[in-house]
């Protein structure tokens, strides 16, 4: 089972230069790379290999005018043009669109490390070709540190390496090998109905509230709206005929934005990994949530912001991949499933159950919220799926 794991790195001055360059020559040979296929696709010429590229990228590296690219890491050009050819694969076997060339402003730097010569500690990971000399206090600079300790493990063979900048951070993301342990489970499955009241209501009776209705993340949306309106005045004071000038203020505010909006980020994600972790952990035979059509629910203007801040497509994708993990079954209701509208008790369904209702009301004298209700309908949905397997 392959499993890929996260850290943030803590670079100092020095290998903070060294990853924006990495990440410069990677983007430089990406986009080399892509020009040099659109220029033999014009000619009417065949699909060059990453193999071949790659040997007229080695003849480039000695000219005058490109000798840099020899203090660069051979591996992190050579990905670089290899994903260029993969993406362009992809465009012709009708995967993906057309490849863009990466822009300086646009995309996040990021680049690949050589996943045999990589090595961690508890505490740091060697980046490949920093310092070139072998004086002991010169490789100090191969060194980065985590700033989680103990979070990868150092006996285990890795997988693609990628590092990346976020805008305000360096990651680091790795797979690696490990062990399946195949421990079937005796408890009941359980229906997830997801929501913008509360994030999501369990059938086993168990409530996990809206993580932005709490007072801690209302008073940093407000922080977030004076800061937006406050770049947005000083942007017209600036402004000279049609242009606008980015003075240091203003670059000084995007940067508290910048931050704001990834601790808003952080909070959200943070709720959400414990939220799934603990449904995980109560170890159910099988998970039965909606599939949810996020898109059309983010065409309501009223409601757009809200779903978005929840997070349904993440929430989805976590309980996916944990539950993977942990070898539990899960089961995706159809979207036109009528979750709410159908009573739990006596299987009848309500026509014209509206968004306002939140307490549901049956004939048979049933009187349930209407969530809980709908969490309920999918546990049954998922039984009967499992049923209808087994008969198969």
């Amino acid at each position: 089972m392959m499993k890929t794991i996260k850290v943030m790195l803590c670079p100092n001055h020095k290998q903070k230069t060294k990853l924006f360059q990495y990440a410069n020559t990677a983007r430089f040979a990406y986009n080399w790379a892509l020009s040099r296929e659109k220029e033999n696709d014009k000619d009417s010429g065949k699909f060059i290999s990453d193999g071949e590229l790659r040997k007229e990228f080695t003849q480039l590296k000695k000219m005058d005018q490109y000798e840099w690219l020899n203090s660069i890491s051979n591996n992190v050009t050579k990905q670089a043009i290899k994903d260029a050819c993969n993406a362009y694969k992809r465009f012709f076997k009708g995967l993906s669109g057309f490849p863009k060339f990466k822009s300086r402003k646009h995309t996040a730097p990021s680049f690949y490390q050589d996943c045999v010569k990589i090595q961690f500690t508890d505490t740091h990971v060697k980046i490949e070709g920093f310092a070139t000399c072998k004086k002991k206090n010169k490789q100090k600079l191969n060194w980065i540190r985590l700033a989680e300790h103990n979070r990868i493990p150092t006996d285990c063979n890795y997988n693609n390496p990628r590092i990346k900048y976020d805008g305000l951070n360096w990651y680091l993301t790795v797979g690696m090998e490990q062990e399946e342990s195949a421990v079937p489970s005796l408890n009941e499955g359980i229906g997830i109905d997801l929501g913008i009241k509360d994030l999501a209501i369990c059938s086993d009776e168990h409530n996990y509230l809206n993580i932005n209705k709490t007072q801690k993340v209302k008073k940093l949306e407000k922080q977030k709206r004076r800061l937006q309106r406050s770049i947005s005045r000083k942007y017209e004071k600036n402004k000279k005929g049609e242009c606008y000038y980015k003075t240091k203020n203003i670059i000084k505010r995007e940067n508290e934005l910048l931050k704001l909006n990834h601790r808003l980020m952080d909070i959200r994600q943070n709720y959400l990994h414990q939220t799934t972790s603990e449904m995980i952990k109560r170890k159910p035979s099988f998970i039965c949530i909606e599939d949810l059509n996020v898109s059309g629910m983010m065409k309501n203007k009223h409601l757009s912001k809200a779903v978005q801040q929840q997070g349904f497509y993440e929430f989805r994708r976590q309980i996916e991949y944990k539950s993977k993990w942990n070898h539990i079954q899960v089961i995706i209701a159809d979207r036109f499933f009528p979750s709410s509208k159908l009573c739990s008790c006596c299987g009848s369904m309500k026509k014209n159950l509206k968004l306002s209702d939140r307490i549901y009301k049956c004939e048979c004298g049933n009187v349930m919220d209407r969530d809980y209700q709908a969490a309920l309908n999918l546990k049954k949905y998922g039984e009967m799926f499992l049923k209808q397997q087994s008969e198969v």
